[in-house]
């Protein structure tokens, strides 16, 4: 019997966005979630892009960025009209995405958040995101992912 799928994998099913699934074995002492995964899927860590929930003006926002590079705070709250941003604490961005810290996908939040994916995945025909777990990836491409979690490109990536 199959494991139900994750909130992110029922979120692409039910839209009808086509995508895979990159299941990898996660070591659960590892805390370089996205490093791990890169890794155990050998992927262009330009290609593998992390979740990052930070707190603008006192507002949660996500932002999409690929594992080569960082999340630019200053850039991501000018895309979003606002003054300021840091990064969320675990717990807040824990409980807004429903999700554990390592496995926050951007498809599929508890509670939908602003969300900006940094420009250089439209570099690329295919990207992958946590899927809503850690030890699993959702490939697909950048133009499905922004459609199934309403997000917007822009350079965010420092």
């Amino acid at each position: 019997m199959a494991a139900a799928p994750t909130p992110a994998v029922a979120a692409l099913i039910r839209a009808k966005i086509p995508h895979t699934l990159l299941p990898y074995h996660h070591d659960p002492r590892s805390t370089a979630f996205g490093d791990e995964a890169v890794e155990a899927l050998g992927r262009d860590p330009h290609q593998v892009f992390k979740t990052l929930v930070a707190r603008m003006d006192g507002t949660l926002v996500v932002g999409v960025v690929p594992m080569s590079g960082s999340l630019d705070l200053k850039a991501l709250a000018a895309v979003l009209g606002g003054k300021k941003a840091v990064l969320a604490a675990v717990a807040d961005a824990e409980r807004s995405s429903g999700y554990v810290a390592g496995g926050i996908s951007p498809v599929g939040q508890r509670t939908a958040l602003q969300t900006v994916i940094d420009a250089s995945a439209e570099d690329h025909s295919l990207i992958s995101v946590s899927a809503g777990k850690r030890g699993l990836q959702v490939e697909l491409a950048p133009q499905d992912l922004a459609r199934a979690c309403r997000g917007r490109f822009a350079p965010i990536a420092g």
